[in-house]
C-alpha cells in the first residue's frame, strides 16, 4: 500500500486557494501510484478559521469546496480536514474516493487549551469506523484523537485496524517535533498499529505550524519523517497486515478487550484496493533529520515572517536598525525570508547615539545587501521640547524625554509604511516585552513584532547562529559584542534598569511559562532580589502587551493567545 502525506500550507479563508493547492497535490499522489493520500486537519478552511465558523455562508461555501475535491479522487482515496455541519458543527475528516464523500469522520477531542478554543465552535464527535482498503483496515482520526493515551485509537486498533491515519494542524514550539514523535511511537507500539500523521505547515497569525509528517511501524520505527518548516508529498510503501504477527505474540489486546467487554463493534466501509505501482518498485521513503533548537528557531521565524507578509498582501517591509542586538537579528531574519532587496533599514539617529552604533547601523545593512536610509531625529524631538516646555515647567527630564525619542522614531517609520505601503516589523523581545522595558506607540509601533516570543538571551544565541551558518559577518561582531543600550540617555545601559538578563530570563521563563510562584522561585536557588524585580515589571506591564503586535510563538507559553492576564489585577504574587 503506498501512502502519500500531504504536508502543505493553506490559508485561512482562502477556499478557493486552499482547493487547488489540495488538488495539485491529489494530482501528484495519484502520479506517484499513490493508494492513499491524507491532507492536514481542516485544509479545506485553513487552520484555525476562528470565528469565521460562526458564520453560515463560510460553512457552506467551504461543503460545497469539499465536494469539489472529492469529485477528484478517482483512482485514489483521499483524507481531507473540513468543517461540516450536521444538527451542528463537527470537526471532520472527509473520506473521498470513487469521485464522492463516502464518509465523515467526527473528531472526538476538541483540544480547549493553551492556543486552542475548539470547544468555542465544534460539537464533539462519537464516530468509529474503519476503511477497509484491500486487506487492510484503516482507523481515521483528527489530531487531539492521537494525543489520547486511550479511545479512539485503542478502540479502533482492538476492533483491528491495522494502520490509524492522523490529519493534523498541531502547533509549533521549540522541540515539538520531539515530543510529538515520542508520544505517536508510544500510541504505534501500544496499539500494536502503523500509523501515519500528516501535519498541517505555514505560518498563521502567531502560530506556526512546522510539519514533520511521519509514518511509523507498529514497532515505532520511523519509515518516513517529512522536513519541517516546508511543503512536501511524503511517500512511503507499507504493508500494515504485519501488524497481526505481533498481535498474535501479544496478548495484551485480549486482556483489555475483556476488560472492555468485548471487541468494539464498528462499521467497516470499503473505499477500494491497492494498485501496482508503475514500474514495480518501492518508492524510496525520506527520512528528514531532526534540527536543534536554534535552526529550529530560525526557520520558524523565518516562516513565520514570510507567510505573515505574503499572506496579507506585502511586497516589502521596514525595520528601525540602531546599531543594536535586536534590530540586527530581525533584519538578518527578514532578508533571508523576504530577499535582502525587500528589507528597508532605517537608521534614526539622536544626539544620544554613538557614531559606533550608527556605523554598525550602516554596516549591517550593507552585509545584508538591503536598502538603507538615515533620518536624524534631533530636530524632530527638540521641536516637541519646544512645544511641551510650557507645561513642563521647571520638571526635571525624565522617562518622559526619553519616550518622546522613541515615539518620534516610531512616527517616522509609520509614516514610511504609510506612505509605501511596507509593513512595519518591530524588533523588541520578549525579555523586554515581559517587564515593560519598551514604549508604546514608539519601538512597540509596527505590525508584526519578529521576536515577541525571543529571550534576550535567545538573540544572542540566534546571532551567533546566523554568522556561523553564513561562514561571514551578517551582523558585525561589534554588535554582538557591545552591551545592550536603549541610548535615549548619556551613557545609558539596559542594565540600568532591568537586572542582567541571564538571570532576567531565567525567572521570566519559570514565571511567565510555567506559573510558578514568588515562594516556589525564592525557594529553588533564584536570586530574591531579581525576582522581586521581575514579578513587579511583569505584573505593571500588561496592559502595554495587549497592545503589543502579533508574533511568531516559539516558546510553549507566549504572551497572546496562551498567557490572559487581567489587566485591572489587584492579586500580587
Amino acid at each position: 500500500m503506498r501512502l502519500a502525506l500531504a504536508q502543505i500550507n493553506t490559508v485561512v479563508g482562502d477556499l478557493d486557494g486552499n482547493r487547488d493547492r489540495i488538488l495539485r497535490r491529489l494530482d501528484e499522489a495519484k502520479e506517484t501510484g499513490a493508494d492513499l493520500v491524507l491532507f492536514p486537519e481542516l485544509a479545506v478552511t485553513g487552520y484555525p478559521p476562528e470565528d469565521l465558523l460562526l458564520r453560515p455562508g463560510f460553512v457552506r461555501a467551504a461543503e460545497r469546496t469539499l465536494q469539489e475535491i472529492a469529485r477528484a479522487t478517482r483512482g485514489i482515496v483521499a483524507l481531507v480536514g473540513a468543517p461540516t455541519f450536521d444538527r451542528d458543527l463537527f470537526n471532520a475528516c472527509a473520506v473521498c474516493a470513487a469521485g464522492e464523500v463516502k464518509a465523515l469522520y467526527r473528531k472526538r477531542f476538541l483540544p480547549n487549551y493553551g492556543v486552542f478554543d475548539e470547544d468555542r465552535y465544534f460539537a464533539p464527535g462519537d464516530d468509529l469506523f474503519l476503511l477497509e482498503h484491500g486487506r487492510t483496515l484503516i482507523g481515521p482520526t483528527i489530531c487531539e484523537d492521537i494525543w489520547q493515551p486511550g479511545p479512539p485509537a485503542t478502540d479502533l486498533a482492538l476492533a483491528g485496524a491495522e494502520l490509524i491515519a492522523n490529519i493534523s494542524a498541531s502547533p509549533f514550539h521549540v522541540g515539538r517535533d520531539r515530543e510529538r514523535e515520542e508520544m505517536l511511537i508510544t500510541r504505534a507500539r501500544d496499539n500494536s498499529v502503523f500509523l501515519a500523521f500528516c501535519n498541517a505547515v505555514g505560518g498563521q497569525d502567531e502560530l506556526i505550524f512546522d510539519g514533520h509528517s511521519l509514518v511509523l511501524d507498529d514497532e515505532g520505527t520511523v519509515l518516513a519523517r517529512a522536513p519541517g518548516f516546508e511543503e512536501c508529498l511524503l511517500l512511503v510503501d507499507v504493508d500494515p497486515t504485519e501488524v497481526v504477527a505481533r498481535r498474535l505474540r501479544d496478548v495484551r489486546r485480549r486482556a483489555l478487550a475483556r476488560e472492555r467487554g468485548g471487541i468494539p463493534h464498528v462499521a467497516v466501509i470499503h473505499v477500494g484496493a491497492p494498485h501496482p505501482s508503475a514500474n514495480g518498485r518501492h518508492v524510496e521513503p525520506v527520512i528528514a533529520e531532526p534540527l536543534d533548537d536554534l535552526e529550529q528557531m530560525r526557520q520558524a521565524l523565518e516562516l513565520g515572517l514570510r507567510d505573515y507578509v505574503e499572506k496579507n498582501g506585502f511586497a516589502e517591509i521596514v525595520v528601525g536598525v540602531s546599531g543594536g542586538i535586536d534590530s540586527a537579528v530581525v533584519a538578518a531574519l527578514a532578508a533571508e525570508a523576504l530577499g535582502a532587496e525587500r528589507v528597508h533599514c532605517v537608521s534614526m539617529p539622536s544626539k544620544f547615539s554613538s557614531e559606533a552604533t550608527r556605523a554598525d547601523a550602516r554596516r549591517l545593512a550593507e552585509s545584508l545587501g538591503c536598502p538603507f536610509m538615515e533620518l536624524p531625529i534631533e530636530p524632530i524631538v527638540e521641536s516637541f521640547r519646544h512645544v511641551l516646555a510650557e507645561p513642563f515647567g521647571d520638571r526635571e527630564p525624565d522617562l518622559t524625554e526619553e519616550n518622546v525619542q522613541a515615539r518620534t522614531r516610531g512616527v517616522l517609520l509609520m509614516a514610511l509604511s504609510n506612505k509605501f505601503g511596507w509593513l512595519l516589523v518591530a524588533t523588541g523581545n520578549k525579555s523586554e516585552l515581559s517587564v515593560g522595558y519598551a514604549t508604546l506607540y514608539g519601538d512597540m509601533a509596527g505590525g508584526f513584532a519578529l521576536l515577541k516570543d525571543v529571550f534576550k538571551t535567545d538573540v544572542f544565541r540566534l546571532a551567533r547562529h546566523l554568522n556561523e551558518r553564513a561562514g561571514l559577518e551578517l551582523i558585525p561582531q561589534s554588535i554582538i559584542d557591545r552591551a545592550p543600550s536603549a541610548e535615549l540617555r548619556a551613557d545609558q545601559l539596559d542594565e540600568d534598569s532591568l537586572p542582567p538578563y541571564p538571570a532576567l530570563d531565567r525567572v521570566l521563563e519559570a514565571y511567565v511559562e510555567q506559573d510558578r510562584s514568588r515562594e516556589e522561585l525564592a525557594t529553588d536557588g533564584f536570586d530574591r532580589d531579581v525576582v522581586e524585580r521581575a514579578i513587579a515589571m511583569i505584573d505593571r506591564a500588561e496592559y502595554k502587551r495587549r497592545q503589543a503586535p502579533p508574533g511568531v510563538k516559539l516558546r510553549p507559553k507566549a504572551f497572546g493567545r496562551d498567557r490572559r492576564t487581567p489587566i485591572t489585577n489587584r492579586w500580587r504574587d
